[in-house]
């Protein structure tokens, strides 16, 4: 029998935080780069927030995000059920993204779109698929040469996700009108509702009246299924101000 090295411990400091487009989880898009419209900043703590750390990044489009997935519970399971699979066939762990970790870690692939070194540094980012607060420990640049594998397998995820038509209800119009950021938050509303956010077992349902809501930057978005023949939709009834409860 192989002798097996003494396990060690090692302990994560995070080098920044998020503030994104997402307060809550619900609804955030499964992987990066759906949702272009999500906009996002990483902020970076002390002592990473040095510009020099950075020297250099402006060169690179995009750039690999390590986080912990911090809402996340820190139980962990040998089988989960991927939403892609509908929520019920299970695959193991490390044949998945699914936060349920042993570690919490995560991985995402953003956008890098400016660098604002003049207090401190902050990352502005594109395509994010992180809530607000979420602890990064380190960032590592794209390397499109190297890491792009057109000819690889991707097991059961093979295609981008089909999407949903969605469409606003002419008061929900309205109230977008009225916002300075109407146009990228209806893109970013657009982006988020095509994918179904609704968990898997309720996305089967042919004929709901249900209301869900989702938050985006600071305000409730209030939705529901309507269906027309076999085609499923999702209808914005409202668009409110985001009150805490």
């Amino acid at each position: 029998m192989d002798d097996v090295p003494n396990s060690e411990h090692f302990t994560l400091s995070p080098i920044g935080h998020m503030v994104s487009d997402y307060p809550d989880k619900f609804g955030i898009p499964r992987q990066p780069g759906l949702a272009p419209a999500a906009n996002a900043k990483l902020v970076l703590t002390a002592p990473y927030n040095d510009p020099l750390a950075v020297r250099g990044l402006e060169d690179f489009s995009h750039l690999w995000l390590s986080f912990i997935f911090h809402q996340s519970p820190q139980r962990w399971s040998p089988l989960v059920r991927p939403p892609r699979l509908g929520g019920n066939k299970k695959v193991g762990v490390f044949a998945s993204r699914s936060t349920h970790r042993p570690n919490r870690l995560g991985l995402s692939l953003v956008r890098l779109v400016g660098i604002d070194t003049q207090q401190g540094v902050v990352l502005a980012l594109q395509g994010c698929d992180l809530v607000s607060g979420t602890p990064v420990v380190d960032i590592k640049p794209y390397l499109p040469w190297a890491e792009s594998q057109p000819n690889a397998q991707a097991g059961f995820a093979l295609q981008t996700p089909s999407l949903l038509a969605v469409t606003f209800h002419p008061a929900a119009l309205d109230t977008l009108t009225q916002r300075s950021d109407s146009a990228t938050l209806h893109a970013l509303i657009e982006q988020v509702l095509s994918q179904d956010p609704r968990p898997a077992y309720k996305q089967k349902e042919l004929a709901s009246d249900r209301l869900y809501g989702v938050r985006l930057r600071d305000v409730d978005v209030k939705f529901r299924q309507r269906q027309h023949g076999e085609a499923t939709t999702l209808e914005v009834v409202a668009i409110e101000p985001y009150i805490e409860r």
